[in-house]
């Protein structure tokens, strides 16, 4: 049983002065209101509370232990309202994975202003498209792009992320372009493995509905900037982020195709362990990346 649980029913009997008024303000029997009593009573060692058939009166010892008792709670209120409203400064570590060539760019640049603004909290970041299990590993916090299927985790949306079909200019002038979504399974497209929602096909809009494409190419790879270079030596098509790839394309590097079946965004999600309340450093950090990521211009910048 509680310790706190125990306090809060001994001050609510003794200042209500009757175990069945105290229980019916918790909702619970009195009988359960009597258990906790005795409990506290037994593990202290002193009576006190003195019970009559009308009313309980306190002991000495139960004045004294009523206004200890009552301070203890008060000052527990008020270290949970002051962190509820953000008063208390965040301190802990965090542990926050990330796909590598998202958190290079959009996580790992925001990193050193935070601690800056929060110097009692310390972060390990992991870079790596390997999705890490977060409940077993031991993660606070893992940043994935794509549709969630974990049904122990909570997903935050944190932004939209448009996809793009990509290749450079040497590639289209060897294999032509593709004007349809079926013309990719003559393209060497170049695919992310495995992993995570590209298993499923390139997704594509067509005819109203969205299609997953099941391509084929002769490389495949799990780490997204080893698919960027490929890409960009001309090898295959490849079905890219826009956050990758926008600064190659105003350059001329990379040439988006089948534009017009582009399928709707996914999103771009802060995973955690499926918890009620998240520690203060956590909610900050998410609330920083909401900030910077809410932004028009942070992606046109970035």
């Amino acid at each position: 049983m509680s310790r706190f649980k125990q306090l809060e029913s001994f001050v609510a009997v003794a200042t209500l002065g009757s175990l069945s008024a105290a229980a019916r303000q918790e909702g619970i029997a009195p009988a359960m209101m009597g258990r906790r009593i005795n409990a506290l009573e037994a593990r202290l060692g002193i009576k006190l509370l003195v019970r009559s058939t009308r009313r309980m009166s306190l002991t000495s010892e139960g004045s004294a232990f009523l206004e200890e008792a009552q301070r203890i709670l008060r000052d527990l209120n008020d270290v949970e309202s002051r962190i509820s409203q953000g008063s208390v400064r965040p301190s802990g570590h965090l542990r926050v994975s990330a796909p590598a060539g998202f958190g290079r760019r959009h996580i790992a640049p925001l990193l050193p202003s935070f601690i800056q603004a929060y110097p009692d909290v310390t972060i390990s970041l992991d870079l790596s498209d390997r999705l890490v299990d977060l409940i077993e590993e031991g993660y606070d916090c893992a940043i994935r792009i794509g549709e969630l299927e974990d049904s122990r985790i909570v997903g935050q949306r944190l932004a939209d992320n448009v996809r793009v079909i990509v290749a450079a200019p040497s590639y289209l002038q060897r294999h032509g372009r593709p004007s349809s979504p079926d013309d990719l399974l003559n393209h060497n497209c170049l695919s992310f493995g495995q992993q995570g929602n590209q298993a499923k096909g390139w997704l594509l809009r067509q005819n109203g509905q969205v299609r997953a494409i099941r391509v084929k190419g002769n490389l495949a790879c799990s780490d997204g900037s080893v698919l960027h270079q490929w890409t960009l030596a001309g090898i295959g098509l490849a079905w890219r982020s826009l956050w990758e790839v926008r600064e190659d394309i105003a350059q001329g590097r990379l040439v988006p195709v089948l534009e017009e079946f582009a399928a709707p965004p996914n999103g771009i999600f802060a995973l955690t362990p499926e918890r009620k309340h998240l520690p203060q450093r956590l909610r900050l950090f998410l609330d920083m990346l909401k900030q910077h990521y809410s932004s028009p211009s942070y992606w046109e910048n970035s």
